[in-house]
């Protein structure tokens, strides 16, 4: 048996446990809190020499912000599995049924889904979030995050894993792959025995590389091309805060913006407002011909591939588009189905968008910044479903269950 068949026996072990855990998850979900707040200085200490052998490795200021931790992240961490810790306990609850003509009485209702791989890159905060929410719904969750995050993910699973056991529940709940190899990545994709849904959450080729090789089942969780349709007519002054928020909040992360689509007949007047808020943080424009004719000649000129691009950076790729329908089309030629906004004033625009426009989430006249399990009032999230079986969106406790069916009868046979 090889070491991760074995984490996954004891997490199929720790996992029934868990099934029937009820009010002690809670217990242990807000040991596990006071666990990490407690544990910051041991924590910081964990992420600093991760930081530091990042940087020297080469990795980018806006993917090194992905990896830091300090300590307003930690206490949101914490909060965080509070807020999960708070929420009604999805297992057990009655979710359909009713009785038939010949007296059976049938009920649907919520299950675990059991054992739960997630494969993960330079988010440190993933692992205290995809145990919280798998803890929460009832499963075991064996853990594999990228070697760039080791020590932090590490020390994190660790305090959690004692709050687990403190709590009175098999510490084996919660499990953290030492091995950070493409081989241990490659083993969970085949891990049939053991897991029953595998998640992965990173860039594309993480991504790509777990939906084209998993034998375990995949919910597949976006890269994030997202983009803002300025309409033409749209309230300037907004669509340019909205632009750069979205944009320069945090780069680094899948719900910021990559490509801004401006109407033509708004194009003179808000391109150079967009542009005049993007100069505050230094972003690089990569614009069509017609935006640059507006802006001028610095203008990067855009190429075909940075209409798929996801920059992760201060980075934007604009173009001017001649109606709304064309940029409907162009989201639905290029979009990776994660978020996707609108500014308008146009309720007709409105309603033509979020009809026609099909990603995960839809926004009119707000930042994408929003798509967060945290903001959405689930606490926290495993992650971000771009696929339409199972779960879209961001995805919290109730995501992380399954049904059965319980019939009750009183000698029926057929």
């Amino acid at each position: 048996m090889t070491v991760l068949e074995q984490m996954g026996k004891n997490a199929k072990e720790a996992a029934r446990a868990l099934a029937a855990a009820g009010s002690l998850k809670d217990k242990a979900l807000l040991e596990m809190a006071g666990a990490i707040e407690n544990g910051e200085s041991e924590i910081l200490a964990a992420n600093a020499r991760d930081v530091e052998a990042a940087r020297e490795s080469g990795m980018s200021e806006s993917l090194l912000d992905r990896l830091k931790l300090n300590h307003d992240r930690i206490y949101g961490m914490a909060q965080g599995i509070r807020s999960v810790a708070a929420q009604e306990d999805p297992i057990g609850s009655i979710v359909g049924g009713g009785v038939r003509p010949n007296g059976l009485k049938i009920e649907q209702v919520r299950v675990p889904l059991g054992v739960i791989g997630m494969i993960y890159e330079a988010r440190p905060n993933v692992t205290a979030d995809a145990a919280a929410l798998c803890l929460k719904a009832g499963n075991a969750v064996i853990l594999r995050g990228g070697k760039e995050a080791f020590l932090s993910n590490q020390c994190i699973a660790e305090v959690m894993r004692g709050a687990l056991q403190k709590a009175g529940l098999p510490k084996d709940g919660i499990q953290l792959v030492q091995d950070t190899s493409r081989a241990s990545s490659m083993e969970m994709m085949q891990l049939t025995g053991y897991l029953d849904v595998l998640i992965p959450r990173g860039g594309k080729g993480l991504i790509r590389s777990v939906v084209e090789n998993s034998r375990v089942p995949v919910i597949e969780t976006g890269a994030g091309n997202c983009h803002v349709y300025v309409d033409d007519s749209a309230d300037i002054d907004m669509a340019a805060n909205i632009i750069f928020n979205a944009k320069t909040s945090r780069p680094s992360v899948c719900n910021a913006i990559e490509t801004v689509l401006v109407h033509k007949d708004i194009a003179e007047t808000a391109l150079p407002a967009i542009k005049a808020r993007l100069d505050e943080k230094h972003v690089e424009i990569r614009g069509c011909e017609r935006t640059r004719a507006i802006l001028g000649g610095e203008i990067v000129p855009a190429t075909e591939e940075d209409w798929t691009a996801e920059y992760l950076d201060f980075i934007l790729a604009v173009k001017v588009v001649d109606s709304i329908d064309e940029a409907i089309d162009h989201i639905a030629r290029y979009s990776s189905g994660h978020s996707e906004a609108i500014v308008t004033r146009s309720y007709e625009s409105a309603q033509k968008f979020t009809e026609r426009v099909d990603s995960a989430a839809v926004y009119v006249n707000a930042s994408t910044r929003f798509t967060d399990g945290g903001e959405f009032g689930l606490g926290a999230e495993i992650g971000i479903s771009t696929q339409k079986l199972h779960a879209r969106g961001p995805m919290g406790v109730n995501q992380l269950t399954s049904t059965k069916f319980i019939i009750s009868g009183s000698g029926q046979i057929r």
